[in-house]
Order: structure tokens, then C-alpha cells, then sequence
């Protein structure tokens, strides 16, 4: 996709793909807003970005507080005149296996479902007018094949592609591509904070770098696709559930270590 000139907004953007994501599109042309909670994480974002887009920027916002994160969409689309392009990359890992408190359950669910959804429907208005835009939803593949130690992460993943699937269809032949972006397992700082919290190193077939995804997503938006698969290997999960249920089954908590 040729970002050159587009109006880009990236959430969870101080670290990790987030951040990755952001200094790509500014490298390849866009106006990138940069939103995350750590300011000054976000203030050497901004100056790198800046080096590439002299007009990006960086928002300190905690997305969970919705209004907030609604009205510094609105912000950004009215000081542009519209934004193009929204990633929500913004997430949170969850406790492993099975935790008793609900509020564990709710945070997650703030943070990777509920910001997700918030920041979708505030831009789609602006979308829908001008007829065109993009969208993407980080999900992950715990989301469409679940683990034993994932409960929480899984759940507020599968409800996030369950959403951002149903979008992507009611807008078919909008002009609106919303897509959900699989980036499988990534070395990022979250990603080695599940290996280190006890969930086995994922096989090499699953793994990808930062660059390798955002590459991979910044060629792959706005087709016609719903979905951005960087290992396309963890499709075949669901359909080795459907065909052998039981060995699928035994796989699966053989590779979380049960």
C-alpha cells in the first residue's frame, strides 16, 4: 500500500510492533499519530518518527479510558481533516490457566476487546463518508485456537476477530477495508514475558520478527482479505481441531507443557 501523505493513527506505539508499525508508516510516508501511556517512551518515538514525517506526532493516551480515547481520534481527524489508516495494536497479556478474580478478566477485556471496538466505531463515520479507509485489529492465534494457559488472552482475542470479521463483512464494498492482523509469536516485550511466565517457546514455523510483520501488514493492507497471517501454518490449528479432535487435543497440551 502506498502510504505517502496518508493520515495514520497507531495505538500502543511505545514499544514493541506498536512502535514498529508507527516508524514504518512514517518512513513510508505517512502522518502517523503515535498513542500509548508511557510518555517517555513516546517522546523518542516522536523524534524518530519525525526524522522520516516531519508532521507525525505522539499522544500520551490510556485507551481503556474510551471517552478519552474517542475524543484524541476526533482530535486527530478534525487537526487533519481525516485519518486513513487506524491500527489498533494496543494490548495486554493476562495471568496464566485459570484465576479465580473476574477483574483479571475484565482488564483484559478492556484493554484487547473494548479499546479495540471503541477506536473501530469512532473513526467509521469519517470512513463512511469519504468512502474509504482502513482498519486493522491485532488479534493473535490464540484468539482461533486457544491454549490451556490462555484463557483470558484467548477469549478477549476471539471476541476481537469475531468483531472485527462481522465489521469487515457489513462494509463490504464500502470502500472500507477493516482487516484483523494474526502477527503470530513475536519477540516482543509481552511476548517474552509469556515465555518467561512459563508458556514453551513457540516453534520456529510460528515465530516472526517485528520487521517481518509490519512488512508484511504494510503490503497486505487495504486487499480485499480480511485477514493478515504472518505464519499462515497456524491456520491450519482450527482444522486439525474440526478433523482430529483428540490428537489436537493432545497436541495442544503437550506444547503448553501439560
Amino acid at each position: 500500500m502506498d502510504l505517502s501523505h496518508k493520515i495514520a493513527v497507531v495505538t500502543g506505539a511505545s514499544s514493541g510492533l506498536g512502535r514498529r508499525f508507527a516508524v514504518d508508516f512514517a518512513k513510508a510516508g505517512a502522518v502517523v499519530t503515535g498513542l500509548a501511556r508511557r510518555e517517555d517512551q513516546l517522546c523518542s518515538l516522536g523524534e524518530e518518527m519525525r526524522q522520516w514525517s516531519a508532521e507525525s506526532s505522539t499522544v500520551v493516551c490510556d485507551v481503556t479510558e474510551i471517552a478519552a480515547f474517542a475524543r484524541t481520534l476526533a482530535e486527530v481527524e478534525s487537526h487533519h481533516g481525516r485519518i486513513d489508516v487506524l491500527v489498533n495494536n494496543a494490548g495486554m497479556n493476562a495471568p496464566h490457566g485459570i484465576v479465580e478474580d473476574l477483574s483479571s478478566y475484565r482488564s483484559v477485556m478492556e484493554t484487547n476487546y473494548f479499546a479495540a471496538v471503541a477506536g473501530t466505531l469512532t473513526v467509521l463515520p469519517g470512513m463512511r463518508r469519504r468512502g474509504n479507509g482502513i482498519v486493522v485489529n491485532v488479534s493473535s492465534d490464540s484468539g482461533r485456537a486457544p491454549g490451556p494457559l490462555e484463557i483470558a488472552y484467548g477469549a478477549s482475542k476471539a471476541a476481537l476477530s469475531a468483531f472485527t470479521e462481522s465489521i469487515a463483512l457489513e462494509l463490504g464494498g464500502s470502500g472500507i477495508h477493516v482487516h484483523l492482523l494474526y502477527p503470530a509469536w513475536v519477540p516482543t516485550a509481552m511476548g517474552t514475558a509469556a515465555v518467561e511466565a512459563g508458556m514453551p517457546t513457540p516453534p520456529r514455523a510460528v515465530r516472526r520478527s517485528e520487521a517481518q510483520v509490519s512488512r508484511l501488514l504494510i503490503s497486505r493492507m487495504g486487499e480485499p482479505k480480511i485477514d493478515i497471517d504472518a505464519a499462515f501454518v497456524a491456520r491450519l490449528a482450527p482444522m486439525a481441531r474440526l478433523l482430529f479432535p483428540r490428537l489436537y487435543k493432545r497436541g495442544v497440551r503437550k506444547a503448553a507443557g501439560k
